[in-house]
């Protein structure tokens, strides 16, 4: 993993490889301790980013070869913004429907949780297929949030 920190924006270039997911938690929860940002609000953005991570790196790939994933996460004000940009397979986050979370697990459709989560615990999620690349923004408010 390439790590680059410029314009108080925490820049990480990862391979498709699951190990790179920890690591990067590691670095995205000094980003946020250098900004006094929660707990709360460090374990949301790491729980999301995992989350994709994890999808991207799981399933995003019809090939064995290593891939790019770049990261990029930054403070605008009162908002931080995670973008997160692979070459994997397109992906249309419009088709994914919410799981039904009341019945029985042997019921339940296998997947979509993962995203269900990160729409839960962001306050914007979108995505972009922009040439040959996904592009999803998270955005998460640190409005009342910073430590006491």
């Amino acid at each position: 993993m390439d790590e680059t920190v410029s314009d108080g924006a925490l820049e990480l270039s990862l391979v498709n490889d699951l190990q790179e997911i920890g690591t990067a938690a590691v670095k995205i929860d000094e980003f946020c301790e250098a900004r006094s940002l929660s707990p709360q609000i460090a374990y949301a953005i790491n729980l999301s980013i995992d989350e994709i991570l994890t999808n991207t790196i799981s399933y995003g790939y019809d090939d064995e070869a290593e891939h790019r994933i770049d990261l990029t996460l930054r403070q605008e004000g009162d908002t931080l913004v995670v973008v997160i940009v692979d070459d994997g397979k397109a992906f249309n986050s419009s088709l994914e429907r919410e799981p039904n979370l009341d019945a029985d697990l042997e019921e339940r459709a296998l997947g979509g949780l993962g995203l269900f989560l990160v729409q839960q615990m962001m306050d914007d999620v979108d995505y972009r297929r922009r040439d040959a690349f996904n592009v999803i923004t998270l955005r998460k408010s640190t409005t009342g949030q910073a430590e006491e």
